[in-house]
């Protein structure tokens, strides 16, 4: 079975993606919402991350997380591990993050589809959706790879710059997979 992951920057569209595809009878593994899930649930990670942070507190937590690239790391040297594991038992076939490369993600899938933007529609849409000023959005997205170099070693890339016809994209990229695992004789 194939697995493919679902990545792009902060405000690039992935989750509208996600839901598209969901029309299709395809569930996506969501790492975010997994990440959380397991923050809550788990004591182990919970204490693990009280003792590098203080506290599970959200605010606190993203300073954190965004005061230097050492504290990023520290967090995700605990959350990714959960995370990766959680989706390895899901059984679920696709994949999606916002730090796929980043992270290691990329590992645990056979392709990868970038979902792009202009980072100005990025900006707004962090803006809009978080409720945070521009600046805020920007550091967000400074942690995370430049989608410029991202796109260079995914697989496939769907755009997502409220134009394109995101239905026609994913269309082309199911044709695209099957493909794939029809020369790779592997089930999609």
């Amino acid at each position: 079975m194939m697995k493919k992951g679902i990545t792009g920057g902060i405000g690039s569209g992935k989750s509208y993606v996600c839901q598209r595809l969901a029309l299709h009878g395809i569930a996506v593994y969501d790492c975010d919402a997994a990440a959380k899930r397991l923050i809550r649930t788990s004591p182990t990670l919970q204490q693990q991350l009280i003792d590098l942070v203080g506290s599970l507190d959200k605010a606190a937590m993203s300073r954190f997380l965004l005061a230097s690239e050492d504290n990023a790391h520290a967090i995700d040297a605990i959350v990714h591990p959960a995370v990766f594991d959680d989706f390895r038992q899901s059984g679920m076939e696709w994949m999606e993050s916002a730090i796929m490369y980043e992270s290691g993600a990329d590992r645990l899938v056979d392709r990868v589809v970038v979902v792009t933007a202009p980072e100005e529609v990025r900006i707004r849409r962090v803006m809009e959706r978080d409720g945070i000023s521009r600046e805020k959005a920007q550091q967000w997205m400074l942690r995370q790879w430049p989608q410029e170099k991202v796109r260079a070693i995914a697989d496939f890339e769907i755009v997502n710059d409220g134009m394109a016809d995101i239905d026609a994209q994913i269309e082309q990229l199911l044709r695209w997979l099957r493909q794939e695992c029809k020369q790779q004789n592997t089930l999609l």
